[in-house]
């Protein structure tokens, strides 16, 4: 698809928060969440004329390698909200995205993402086959207040999981959606944590993809502060999420 004529480098999307969307408490899941940022991301891409469609001439889709957000306040069923993103960087092969959520006018969630080129028939990264000269860069416009941090996964973490990727688990790359991943884990954390708006931050780090039928391991650390949880397959790690508590 074309550049699109009301593409603007900072875009700026209302979602409205429906009732699927929402944990028992009323108030908007971490993985729908997750999603709305991804889905604002991904309008950008499409106006912007660097989509999932236009790249697939090429066998390249963007795929997510990091992701960190940070919350002040979740929104609820009804509300409206308006999510912002632009591009930090953008070079080869990789890029970071800055994505901030608003409520009434007033900053909510902020994260930051780091996205890879991937070849889709080659399953590896490479540089991106499009021009993307027309994105202005804003390097210094940071939307978190902390950087990608490395996550600790402990020897001593603890088996609490094992699974099975199913057909469900798999989005329009045909691996494992990064969503899914937090979903998994989040199934297995005290409920009080999601129900009382325990977390304060997260952040995701995506180091092999998963396929179909793929079995894994999900191990789990908890401190005072935070849940590290990690996910590998034939004793290798694929996965890592730390939930840092308020």
């Amino acid at each position: 698809m074309p550049i699109a004529p009301n593409f603007t480098s900072i875009l700026s999307k209302d979602w409205e928060i429906n009732f699927t969307q929402c944990s028992p408490n009323g108030y908007l899941k971490h993985t729908d969440l997750c999603n709305l940022l991804q889905l604002t991301a991904a309008a950008h891409s499409d106006l912007g004329g660097i989509s999932f469609t236009d790249m697939q001439e090429f066998n390249q889709a963007w795929v997510l390698s990091r992701m960190r957000v940070e919350i002040t306040a979740l929104p609820k069923w009804r509300d409206i909200v308006t999510v912002k993103t632009w591009i930090n960087t953008l070079e080869n092969s990789r890029s970071v995205r800055a994505l901030e959520m608003y409520l009434n006018g007033k900053k909510i969630v902020g994260s930051e993402t780091f996205w890879a080129v991937f070849n889709t028939e080659k399953r590896r990264p490479e540089a991106l086959a499009l021009p993307y000269e027309h994105f202005e860069l804003y390097p210094e416009n940071k939307a978190t207040l902390e950087a990608f941090s490395k996550i600790n996964l402990n020897p001593a973490k603890e088996v609490v999981f094992e699974k099975t990727v199913f057909v469900s688990d798999l989005d329009i790359v045909n691996h494992v959606n990064n969503v899914k991943y937090l979903e998994w884990c989040l199934d297995l954390i005290d409920e009080n944590i999601i129900v009382k708006q325990e977390i304060q931050s997260f952040e995701m780090n995506f180091m092999k993809e998963l396929s179909l039928k793929d079995k894994v391991i999900i191990h789990e650390n908890t401190s005072e502060e935070s849940v590290i949880f990690s996910i590998s397959k034939e004793d290798k790690n694929c996965f890592a999420l730390q939930l840092n508590l308020k």
